[in-house]
C-alpha cells in the first residue's frame, strides 16, 4: 500500500533511528528495552467506561444467556438455603443433647443438608461454567466479525497483535464477570441479608458486634477495589503488546535473524512481558488485600463474640446452643461475604476486559451488503473515472492527491507510472473503497463507488497487491480464495495462463501442498503468480495489478505480461508499473507525480512531450527491461 511521503518519511525516520540506535549500543541501557515497552502498553490502555456504560455493556453480553445463568443462581441459592438450615440443626443437636434426647434423627438431617447442598452447588457451579464458556464463544464470534469487517485506515491505527489480545485474552476475562459474579453477587447478597437476619434473632447484641467489625474492615477493603481494576486494565494492555512484538517479529523472521537481532527482539518481548507481569502481579498483591480481609474480619469478629457471648453465658442472658449457633452463623458468614468481595473484585477485573472490547467494538466499520458483480455495470469491462480527487490519509498528514482527474475506458490496459509516493497505488486503494476520497469523486461505469454497495463493488474487481500476499494453507485454498465456487476445470485453466502447472506439477501433494506461513515455502515470484492466478480466477470486470510482476525472472514475465495482456481484450486492467517491457503494452500511460496526473498518452507521445516520462523511460524502464 501507497502512503504519503510525510507518512512513509516519519515511519522510516523512526525504524532507522531505533534500529540505528540498538545497531550502535553494544550494551543497551539498562531498562530501556522495558521503559519503551511500557510506554507503548500505557499508550494503548483502553479509556475507563463509566459504570453505567460498563453495565450495560456486560449486559449485552450476559442478556442472551440469562434464563441459564438464573436457573444457576437458582440452584445456587438452594445449596445455600440448604447451609443456613445446618446451624439451626447443630444447635437443636446440642439442646436434644442437653435433654438426653435422641440425636439420630438430627444427625440424620445434617447428613442430608450437606450432602443435598453439596451436590445442587456442583450442578449450579456447572451451569454457570458452561455458560461462561458460551459467554466467551459468542464474545468472540462477534468481536472477531467486526474486525474483520473495519475500515483500512482503523486497522492502520491500531496495532493488529492489541486487536487479537482483545479477541484472546480480553475476551477469557468476561468469563467470571458475566456468570459468577452476577451469581455470587445475587446469592451472597441474599445469604448475607438471610444469615445476618437469623444472626439477629438469637441475639441481637452479638450481632451488633460482629457487623461492627465486617463494616470498618470492609471500608478499607473498598478502597482497594479502583486499584485493582486499573491494575489489570495496564496489565490486558501489557499483554496486548506482548502480542504485537511478536507479531512484528515473526512477520519479518527471516529480516530478524538475517540482521542478527534475536537478542534485541527478544529483550523487547521479555521487556513486555515484564511489563505485563509487573501490572498482573500489583492485580494480585491488591486481590490478596481483598480476599485475605475477608478472613481478617471474620476472625476478629470470632474472638469478639466468642468473648462478649461468653460473658453473656456467664450471666445467663444466652444459652450455650445459642452461642454455638451464633458462632457457626459466624463461620458460615464467611462465605457470601467471600462471594461478595469476589463478585466485586470479578467485576473490576472485568471491566477492565470490558472498556477494551467496548474500545475495539468502537472502531469503524464497512457495511458490507450483499451484492453480485454484475450489479456494478453488468457483465462487460467496467470503466473507471476519476473526477478532481483529493485525498489524504488523515486530517493532520498532508494531500497524497491533489485534484487527480483521469478516464480510462473498458476494455483494455491502462498503466499508471511515476516516482515513488506519486500517489499511484493509492488510486487502487480508492477504486476499492478501502479509502473515501476526501474531495471529488471516483466513479465506476459512469457511477460514485460510494453508491454500490461494497460487497457487489469488490466481487467486480480482481486486486494484485505489491507484496501479493499468501495465505497459511493448502495451494488451492489460495487459489479459490476470491472464488471459493471455481470449478477444477477452471482452476486448471488458471494455472496454466500464470504459469504454476510446472510448479504444481512438482509439488509433492499437488494443489493440496501447504505453503507455509504467508507463503514461506514458495518464492517471490511463484507467490506473485499465485496472487495473480487467484485474480484472474475471480473472473473481474476490473482488474487492479500493482507491481504484481516485480519479481518474476524474464521469462516468467513475458509469459504473464501476454497473459495480462490478453485479459486485457475482455476486461479492463490497470497496472503500476516499472518496466518498460509492460508498459509499452498499455492502451494508454497515466503519468503522474507528487499526487497529480501530469500526462495521458501512449509510450510514444508521452516520450515525446512529457520530460518526466522521457526521463523514466531512459533510465528506471529501460534499466529494469535489461
Amino acid at each position: 500500500m501507497e502512503v504519503s511521503d510525510t507518512q512513509s518519511t516519519r515511519r522510516d525516520a523512526r525504524t532507522t533511528q531505533r534500529d540505528g540506535r540498538a545497531g550502535e549500543e553494544r550494551e543497551p541501557r539498562p531498562g530501556a528495552a522495558e521503559d519503551r515497552a511500557h510506554d507503548r502498553a500505557k499508550d494503548s490502555t483502553a479509556e475507563n467506561l463509566s459504570a453505567r456504560e460498563t453495565w450495560r455493556a456486560l449486559y449485552r453480553h450476559f442478556r442472551p444467556h440469562r434464563a441459564t445463568v438464573a436457573l444457576g443462581g437458582f440452584l445456587a441459592l438452594i445449596g445455600t438455603v440448604s447451609g443456613l438450615a445446618q446451624p439451626l440443626a447443630a444447635k437443636s443437636l446440642v439442646d436434644r443433647l442437653g435433654e438426653d434426647g435422641s440425636i439420630t434423627g438430627i444427625l440424620l438431617l445434617l447428613t442430608g443438608l450437606v450432602l443435598a447442598g453439596t451436590a445442587i452447588e456442583a450442578v449450579a457451579s456447572y451451569i454457570l461454567e458452561r455458560t461462561a464458556e458460551s459467554v466467551v464463544l459468542a464474545a468472540r464470534r462477534t468481536l472477531i466479525g467486526r474486525l474483520l469487517r473495519l475500515r483500512l485506515p482503523a486497522v492502520e491505527r491500531t496495532q493488529p497483535g492489541d486487536l487479537m489480545s482483545r479477541v484472546t485474552s480480553d475476551t477469557t476475562l468476561l468469563r467470571a464477570v458475566t456468570t459468577q459474579s452476577i451469581v455470587s453477587a445475587a446469592t451472597g447478597g441474599l445469604a448475607f441479608l438471610t444469615t445476618v437476619v437469623l444472626m439477629g434473632l438469637l441475639d441481637p447484641v452479638l450481632l451488633g458486634v460482629t457487623l461492627g467489625v465486617i463494616v470498618l474492615i470492609g471500608g478499607a477493603v473498598a478502597l482497594v477495589m479502583p486499584r485493582i481494576s486499573r491494575a489489570t486494565r495496564q496489565s490486558q494492555a501489557a499483554v496486548g503488546e506482548i502480542s504485537t512484538v511478536l507479531e512484528r517479529a515473526f512477520g519479518a523472521f527471516r529480516t530478524v535473524k538475517a540482521s542478527g537481532a534475536e537478542e534485541r527482539e527478544t529483550a523487547v518481548v521479555a521487556a513486555a512481558a515484564q511489563e505485563a507481569w509487573r501490572h498482573g502481579v500489583r492485580s494480585a498483591k491488591w486481590q490478596s488485600v481483598a480476599g485475605a480481609s475477608v478472613g481478617l474480619a471474620i476472625q476478629v469478629s470470632f474472638l469478639a463474640v466468642l468473648g462478649i457471648g461468653g460473658a453473656r453465658v456467664a450471666s445467663g442472658a444466652i444459652a450455650v446452643s445459642t452461642l454455638v449457633a451464633f458462632l457457626l452463623y459466624l463461620f458460615y458468614l464467611i462465605d457470601p461475604v467471600s462471594k461478595l468481595v469476589t463478585a466485586v473484585t470479578q467485576y473490576q477485573v472485568g471491566s477492565a476486559a470490558i472498556a477494551r472490547i467496548a474500545e475495539a467494538e468502537r472502531l469503524e466499520t464497512e457495511t458490507l451488503e450483499p451484492g453480485e458483480p454484475e450489479a456494478v455495470g453488468g457483465r462487460g469491462p467496467a470503466t473507471v473515472t476519476f473526477e478532481d480527487v483529493t485525498f489524504r490519509y488523515r486530517d493532520d498528514l498532508p494531500y497524497v492527491h491533489h485534484g487527480v482527474t483521469f478516464e480510462v475506458p473498458g476494455p483494455g490496459m491502462t498503466a499508471f507510472v511515476g516516482p515513488s509516493g506519486a500517489g499511484k497505488t493509492t488510486v487502487f486503494g480508492l477504486i476499492e473503497r478501502f479509502y473515501e476520497a476526501t474531495g471529488g469523486r471516483v466513479l465506476i461505469d459512469g457511477r460514485d463507488v460510494r453508491d454500490w454497495p461494497l460487497t457487489g463493488l469488490r466481487a467486480a474487481i480482481g486486486y494484485v497487491e505489491q507484496d501479493a500476499p499468501v495465505l497459511a494453507g493448502t495451494l488451492r485454498e489460495n487459489l479459490v480464495f476470491a472464488a471459493p465456487g471455481a470449478s477444477d476445470v477452471e482452476i486448471r485453466e488458471v494455472l496454466v495462463r500464470a504459469r504454476l502447472d510446472g510448479l504444481v506439477e512438482r509439488l509433492p501433494d499437488g494443489l493440496e501442498t501447504l505453503v507455509g506461513h504467508r507463503g514461506s515455502k514458495l518464492s517471490g515470484g511463484e507467490r506473485q503468480r499465485v496472487a495473480i492466478a487467484r485474480a484472474l480466477l475471480r473472473k473481474p470486470r476490473l482488474l487492479l495489478l500493482d507491481e504484481a510482476t516485480s519479481q518474476l525472472d524474464a521469462v516468467n514475465e513475458l509469459a504473464l505480461r501476454d497473459a495480462v495482456a490478453e485479459a486485457a481484450r475482455e476486461v479492463t486492467v490497470l497496472v503500476v508499473a516499472h518496466r518498460l517491457s509492460t508498459v509499452t503494452l498499455a492502451d494508454r500511460i497515466v503519468v503522474m507525480d507528487a499526487g497529480r496526473v501530469r500526462a495521458v498518452g501512449t509510450h510514444e507521445e508521452l516520450v515525446a512531450k512529457d520530460p518526466l516520462y522521457g526521463e523514466l523511460a531512459a533510465t528506471q524502464f529501460l534499466t529494469a527491461a535489461r
